[in-house]
């Protein structure tokens, strides 16, 4: 950052009075601009126990394998950014059920949600950031071109928790960005 977003002003950068870290603050008009992790929601989609992904049309990881997620936007709940990114991604309607996994990442600054969903219809089709969609069974998961380790490690685990019959909550940290 070299501008003040405020007043234009060259910002420097300082830990602020009263404050332990390093942040963006403006000598003009003193705004401190602070930069916070990335929310990233998704969910995994499921319909007579198959698995919706999509194959990523745009970069990082284009043409690798991912459950519908993104970027949360202001002004929504993390169940509606699920929602809304299932639909922009695979224009697929799904009903959001509970939150699976959390995830940190601080080597990118991000911390990322999954939901378990219930695919509500079969008429579904890739959104403009996806080459294609579709239903996999467990077995034809095509686990060597899922794109993100925080997808397939989260995944992986959940298809194994179904086949015992017991979902649970994960929290974790993924501090490596490959598989």
């Amino acid at each position: 950052m070299k501008f003040c977003s405020h007043c234009s002003a060259t910002v420097i950068l300082c830990v602020p009075e009263g404050d332990t870290l390093p942040r963006f603050v403006c000598p003009t008009c003193h705004t401190i601009h602070y930069q916070n992790p990335k929310i990233i929601v998704g969910c995994i989609p499921e319909w007579e126990g198959k698995i919706l992904l999509c194959r990523r049309a745009i970069a990082p990881k284009e043409g690798k394998w991912t459950v519908p997620a993104g970027f949360m936007e202001n002004n929504e709940t993390l169940a509606q950014a699920a929602l809304r990114e299932t639909l922009e991604e695979a224009n697929a309607h799904v009903e959001i059920g509970d939150l699976y996994a959390v995830y940190s990442l601080p080597h990118i600054s991000q911390v990322y949600h999954l939901f378990q969903a219930r695919l509500l219809d079969l008429d579904f089709f890739p959104g403009i950031e996806s080459l294609e969609v579709k239903l996999f069974e467990e077995h034809e998961i095509p686990w060597n071109e899922i794109a993100f380790r925080v997808i397939h490690d989260p995944l992986k685990r959940y298809l194994e928790e179904r086949q015992q019959g017991k979902i649970h909550f994960h929290m974790g940290v993924i501090d490596r960005p490959t598989l």
